[in-house]
């Protein structure tokens, strides 16, 4: 806690000289920028910490204050595939590919996005799964009907391993102009960065963003053996399938019959 306090005031006396042209100048910081993840890993909480400085000049803001947190993970390729039953079997059918899709999305806000900002501006800011999502159409046909049932089933799916989430209220505000959100990072994620954007509004208009970013690493055993597999895979193999071939031995010695 009291390093946050500390990052936020020495991020503080950068950015109001920046934001010297602005009414609001947003201050942010993360509880730490890394997680370490072991054999026995469940999931983690990062804690946002965000203060607002407005310019004396300006007055005071009559309207309070909405903030909105988004969280992205490593992006990679999805594949989503309709399954077809013919007979006793499901087979795969249509599918759609989707490409750099963030793997991890979590969104936090102070009150419903639809009553924080437009259709309009919550897309062109990505608050959201589905604006994080873009359409994917099939290469063989320029109108494609099917897709949105595709990019639907891809967020139903995602949110049921919750790996996209909404939370609601998900950022308290403590003060009008400082506010707290808490992370949840669960056990199921990927290795790599997560960008976290801070967005400040006020009656449907956005003032002012900061971003801040965490990485995801093992550690451990399970640190030592991915690098291994990484940067030595002959040997990592070798080493395994030796392994393996000794395990087997023992077992036949041990529980053999004389």
């Amino acid at each position: 806690m009291k390093g946050c306090a500390l990052k936020l005031l020495a991020a503080a006396a950068g950015l109001l000289a920046a934001g010297a042209g602005r009414s609001e100048t947003l201050m942010t910081s993360l509880s730490s920028d890394h997680i370490a993840i072991t054999s026995n890993f469940t999931g983690a909480d990062l804690a946002l910490f965000g203060a607002v400085e407005r310019d004396p000049a300006s007055g005071p803001r009559a309207i309070n204050y909405d903030v909105v947190v988004t969280v992205r993970g490593p992006r990679g390729a999805v594949t989503v595939r309709e399954k077809k039953r013919i007979g006793p079997f499901w087979i795969n059918a249509d599918q759609r590919k989707y490409i750099a899709i963030p793997s991890f999305i979590e969104v936090l806000a102070n009150r419903p996005l639809d009553e924080i900002a437009s259709a309009s501006l919550r897309a062109e800011l990505h608050f959201g799964a589905e604006m994080l999502v873009p359409a994917q159409a099939a290469k063989d046909r320029l109108v494609d009907e099917a897709e949105p049932d595709f990019r639907v089933a891809l967020i139903r799916l995602r949110t049921r391993q919750h790996l996209f989430r909404e939370v609601v209220p998900g950022v308290q505000f403590f003060d009008p102009k400082l506010f707290r959100a808490v992370v949840h990072v669960p056990g199921i994620v990927p290795l790599g960065p997560y960008d976290v954007d801070v967005a400040l509004l006020a009656d449907g208009a956005l003032l002012a963003r900061s971003t801040q970013r965490f990485i995801v690493t093992k550690s451990g055993v399970e640190a030592t053996l991915a690098a291994a597999a990484r940067e030595r895979p002959i040997l990592y193999g070798l080493s395994t399938a030796s392994l393996a071939v000794l395990i087997g031995w023992l077992a036949t010695v041990i529980f053999r019959r004389d």
